[in-house]
C-alpha cells in the first residue's frame, strides 16, 4: 500500500467514525423522565412566539423554592404545553429533576440533575426529538438552575406572567 493510499484510507476510516459518532447523538432517546400529572402542576407563565403559545408549568413546591432562593428539589417537573395554530396541542416538553440523574450523563451533556423529554398529545414519548439538544441549550441557564423562564416566578400572583 502507498503512503497515500493509507493516508486514504485512514482518512475515510476516521471520516465514517466521525460521521457515526455524529449520528449516535443526535437521535432521540428514552430516559428517567415521566409524564406528570397535570392537574398536580401550576401554570405560572405564558410564552407567544408567532403561532406557537406555551404554558409553562410547574409543581407548587419548585415555586415556594424559587421565590425563598432555596433549590429546586428533586421530584420537580416543569412542563411546557406546546400549543400551534389556534390553540390546537402540539406537544408536551417535561423537565424533571431527580437526585443523582446527571450522573447518566457526560459531562459535556449534564445540566445538574435535570433530565428532559417530548411527548406528544397522547402522552408518548415522542422519538423524533433530539434530547441532547435540550441539555445544550438549557446549559446556557445554568445560572439559573437551567430554567429559562424562573425569572417568572417571584412576579406569579395566581394568574399566569406573559
Amino acid at each position: 500500500m502507498t503512503k497515500s493510499a493509507y493516508y486514504l484510507s485512514a482518512l475515510t476510516a476516521l471520516a465514517a467514525t466521525f460521521v457515526l459518532l455524529v449520528n449516535w447523538q443526535v437521535h432521540a432517546e428514552t430516559n428517567r423522565v415521566q409524564f406528570p400529572n397535570l392537574d398536580e402542576l401550576v401554570h405560572y407563565t405564558t410564552v407567544r412566539r408567532g403561532n406557537v403559545t406555551e404554558h409553562i408549568m410547574t409543581t407548587p413546591a419548585a415555586i415556594e423554592a424559587v421565590r425563598n432562593g432555596r433549590p429546586i428539589p428533586a421530584g420537580t417537573q416543569f412542563v411546557l404545553v406546546d400549543y400551534r395554530d389556534d390553540m390546537k396541542l402540539y406537544r408536551y416538553f417535561v423537565m424533571e429533576k431527580g437526585e443523582g440523574w446527571g450522573a447518566d450523563y457526560g459531562e459535556s451533556r449534564r445540566t445538574a440533575d435535570w433530565q428532559f423529554q417530548w411527548f406528544w398529545p397522547d402522552k408518548s414519548i415522542n422519538m423524533d426529538e433530539n434530547t441532547a439538544r435540550c441539555q445544550s441549550c438549557h446549559s446556557s441557564q445554568k445560572s439559573s438552575d437551567f430554567l429559562f423562564t424562573g425569572y417568572r416566578i417571584p412576579r406569579f400572583n395566581g394568574t399566569p406572567v406573559d
